[in-house]
């Protein structure tokens, strides 16, 4: 079974890592097998700032902005975040596109890859892994960190190491069966 895996680039920043190592992972989960993987760049989205009217779970959307993103997230099986962290906590942009949805993230597998400096984005992915939960996705436990990813980055992409390598294949496995397993929930 090919599932539909969407992996959102979580940063607008300019001079951002964020759009590299969201390339690795949907390369990774090509090579991996079993994947249909697309990014999504919220930079490339300019979400404003929770600018519905009513609350997502109301439905439907006002403004086409909200219409294009949840049509982007809606086919996805699961979804990586791919997400810096900013002082010791995920983007407020990031959180901002998963609270302007309600209904597209339910029962739908979730992963967190983090990046930053000697943390490697461990806290930020935390925070978020919370979020996700209170969405109504499953978020994994399996987790792909990379510490100092300006070291990783450079003119030919994003560069891992053995570890993030052997991480990404660990996580994406773990993905693919609870994606499998939450489908059929979906309807």
């Amino acid at each position: 079974m090919t599932l539909n895996l969407t992996i959102i680039t979580g940063s607008t920043r300019p001079g951002r890592k964020g759009p590299a190592v969201a390339d690795w992972v949907a390369a990774s989960a090509r090579a991996h097998g079993g994947w249909e993987a697309a990014t999504v760049d919220l930079a490339d989205l300019a979400l404003p700032f929770l600018d519905e009217p009513g609350h997502p779970a109301r439905e439907p959307y006002t403004h086409d902005h909200t219409r294009r993103w949840s049509h982007l997230v809606k086919p996805a099986d699961a979804l990586v975040f791919v997400t810096p962290e900013y002082d010791f906590f995920p983007p407020a942009t990031l959180i901002n596109a998963i609270q302007v949805l309600f209904h597209e993230w339910s029962y739908k597998a979730a992963a967190v890859v983090s990046y930053g400096g000697v943390s490697g984005g461990l806290r930020a992915g935390q925070q978020l892994r919370l979020l996700i939960a209170n969405m109504g996705m499953m978020p994994i436990p399996q987790s792909v960190p990379v510490p100092w990813v300006a070291n990783h980055v450079g003119p030919d992409g994003f560069n891992p190491n053995p570890e993030m390598t052997a991480g990404m294949t660990l996580m994406l496995g773990e993905l693919a069966k609870w994606a499998g397993a939450l489908k059929p929930l979906r309807g």
